[in-house]
């Protein structure tokens, strides 16, 4: 299982972009407080479009709590990384997936990274930039994980319309 952890996240439309994202891909999106916003913000419904009943999602009080509860390998995504998110393997472990995100202000704090040095992970840039928007670094994060367990349970073909609908007059 792939999840995705954001920790104090503070703009709702990123979060509500996440949600949609973590429906698509069938993964568990965990949301340490404080939130800078309320879950049930017009906001976060708008982004998420009509797929917020079909989330799977967990709200901690704080990080001690997230840590009590889950296990698994832990990845996370900081500026400070030293290592591309493609560098990974995440295909060694059958062990869940954790991809921990930042507060878009500051980050995840150097406290927490300081025990994970080993898997602090860095989404290569340009020096013009000091990093990329919340939800775009998650969608990068979780489809290379996808892509190296070869996008399981995920639909290849559009499902709804149908494999040969391009080519159907």
């Amino acid at each position: 299982m792939i999840n995705i952890v954001l920790y104090e996240p503070e703009i709702p439309q990123n979060t509500g972009n996440i949600m949609r994202t973590c429906v698509a891909t069938g993964s568990r999106l965990h949301l340490i407080e404080p939130l800078g916003f309320k879950i049930n913000d017009k906001t976060i419904k708008r982004c998420g479009v009509n797929y917020i009943d079909k989330l799977d999602y967990t709200i901690y009080e704080n990080l001690d709590e997230f840590m009590c509860k889950n296990s698994g390998e832990f990845y996370f995504f900081t500026r400070y990384g030293k290592k591309a998110h493609s560098e990974f393997d995440y295909t060694n472990s059958n062990k869940d997936i954790y991809l921990f995100f930042g507060k878009e202000s500051t980050g995840i704090p150097k406290e927490i990274l300081k025990n994970y040095l080993d898997r602090c992970i860095r989404i290569p840039t340009t020096s013009d930039v000091r990093a990329l928007n919340l939800s775009n670094c998650v969608a990068i994060a979780i489809y290379e994980v996808l892509r190296q367990l070869n996008y399981p349970n995920l639909y290849r073909v559009e499902p709804h319309k149908g494999e040969d609908w391009l080519i159907e007059d």
